[in-house]
């Protein structure tokens, strides 16, 4: 079963690892093109609506969490509490894809920032994604409605403070 995971802040040094993990079959298919992915999320680094972590265990890094501030990008996600916050992430290490690991590390991270004041975490799976769909349900999100995004459908969950 999942374990205790720790959050820290990406940094330049972790960009090939993203680029190998973006490149995964298991990544790819939600995630889209590996380049592109790997440009969005290499440029963000610098970009002040948008924090990075590098998500790990005690046996190392295993994946990456985005946390941002709701903009003009995701207009589409409706009216929301101020200060609330969206989440996109994805389990880079293929062995950690089972097992409850991809809840329990979102229910982690969400608590941190439900704790550090934010009053709702957002986030926006691709309705087709059933397994992401059931991870963010069992770290207590709920599902509010579709929306259209830059990226095409997708179903808005919740997680209230």
């Amino acid at each position: 079963m999942a374990g205790s995971f720790s959050f820290r802040p990406m940094t330049r040094d972790d960009l090939p690892q993203i680029k190998r993990w973006l490149a995964l079959p298991h990544v790819r298919e939600w995630w889209g093109d590996p380049a592109e992915q790997y440009a969005l999320v290499s440029g963000d680094l610098d970009e002040p609506a948008m924090d990075q972590f590098i998500v790990a265990t005690e046996e190392g890094d295993i994946g990456y969490i985005q946390c941002y501030d709701l903009t003009a990008w995701n207009s589409g996600f409706g009216t929301h509490p101020a200060d609330t916050r969206g989440i996109d992430l994805f389990i880079g290490e293929p062995t950690m894809m089972v097992g409850g690991h991809g809840s329990a590390l979102i229910r982690a991270f969400v608590d941190e920032r439900l704790a550090q004041g934010a009053p709702r975490i957002v986030t926006d799976p691709d309705p087709d994604n059933p397994r992401a769909i059931r991870a963010y349900e069992k770290a207590g999100f709920q599902k509010l409605r579709m929306v259209e995004t830059p990226d095409g459908p997708a179903l808005l969950m919740a997680r209230e403070a």
